[in-house]
């Protein structure tokens, strides 16, 4: 019984909820990248890549055409046989679908479908990965999904060699396309009295344990237990000390894994959560932003001496409750500006 009932649930098409809950994991001899779909962008073209990799049919194809920081594509089901003609590659799986185009951009990251040039409802099981934005491929290719995870690796393909025509020297392998339920944002329904943790942040001069204030602004604590949670800030440095003003970090620039991470799918701009009455003294971490008064998102800043200017203009939601020698620390560093002249960052950062 069980062998026949499976197969009729795979037939069954998928509604646009249940597919927007789900993620493709495409596993390379490169490494590894995550997206998600847009079924209401392209319903057909979602249903189709979700039927066909449940059902094995992208298991040992390959990348086969790229440009460097630019694109790969793969998809072809000729490329299973490593004895397929060079001059054969990219002709296989068209020919199956209907167009979708639709607004979405093809910005970096953007997933979409190969098809025949100038031949109208040709779209196939090929599809191609934006490494980085192409405009001109706007509402001229089906966009199906978008990169969750992993664009590195997309890039790190991007960049094999390859001949004049983009063809690849040597097919990057695919070794298996599955389907998995995306991964759920943590803290993201966490209540008030959730989000009521203390975050243990190790850094280069020593440890601090930081009382999350949700009181004071309740989104910016679950934004930052969001991220310290999935390992995000973990590797940042402090790129900015003023002395008896603030530390400042929390940018992936120059993160010691590199500037990508899994959770960058839920960096956002925060909406500022401003009162007057929460001080910015010695010890409080508030959350660093521009110009705009919603533009806040990742960077933080630890008061090292009060500054009554910030109060109600800057989020505030923690306070360091154990651990302020280290902010002597951070006011004894040597400095070249507003810069430490070595390496200061946060070395791991838990919930605890």
């Amino acid at each position: 019984m069980r062998k026949l009932i499976l197969p009729l649930l795979f037939a069954l098409p998928l509604c646009a909820q249940s597919a927007a809950d789900l993620e493709a994991v495409v596993t390379t001899e490169l490494g590894s990248f995550r997206f998600e779909f847009a079924p209401d962008k392209a319903p057909k073209h979602v249903e189709e890549f979700i039927k066909r990799a449940r059902e094995g049919y992208y298991n040992g194809s390959a990348f086969f055409r790229v440009v460097p920081g630019g694109m790969i594509q793969g998809g072809d089901p000729l490329l299973k046989d490593p004895k397929t003609p060079r001059a054969l590659w990219g002709t296989g799986g068209l020919n199956l679908l209907k167009n979708e185009f639709s607004d979405m951009k093809h910005a970096t990251g953007v997933v979409s479908t190969v098809r025949i040039p100038d031949k109208a409802n040709s779209d196939g099981t090929q599809f191609f990965v934006c490494v980085y934005q192409q405009p001109q491929l706007d509402g001229q290719f089906s966009a199906f999904g978008r990169v969750t995870e992993g664009l590195d690796v997309a890039d790190k393909i991007s960049r094999v060699p390859a001949d004049a025509k983009t063809f690849t020297e040597k097919p990057v392998r695919i070794v298996s396309v599955t389907i998995e339920k995306k991964k759920v944002e943590p803290f993201l329904n966490a209540t008030v009295e959730e989000l009521r943790k203390t975050v243990e942040m190790k850094t280069t001069l020593g440890t601090v344990r930081i009382q999350m204030e949700p009181d004071w602004a309740p989104e910016h604590v679950r934004n930052f237990l969001k991220l310290v949670s999935t390992g995000w800030y973990d590797g940042t440095p402090f790129h900015r000390v003023v002395k008896g003003f603030v530390a400042q970090g929390g940018m992936p620039t120059d993160r010691a894994t590199g500037p990508a991470h899994p959770a960058d799918r839920w960096v956002r701009l925060l909406k500022g959560e401003f009162r007057a009455d929460v001080k910015h003294e010695r010890g409080v971490v508030s959350m660093a932003r521009g110009d705009d008064p919603d533009s806040g998102s990742t960077s933080f800043f630890l008061m090292l001496g009060p500054s009554p200017h910030l109060d109600g203009k800057y989020s505030a939601f923690g306070r360091i409750v154990e651990g302020l020698d280290v902010l002597d620390a951070f006011e004894m560093e040597p400095l070249e500006g507003e810069s430490p002249k070595r390496r200061v960052e946060v070395i791991s950062a838990r919930v605890e």
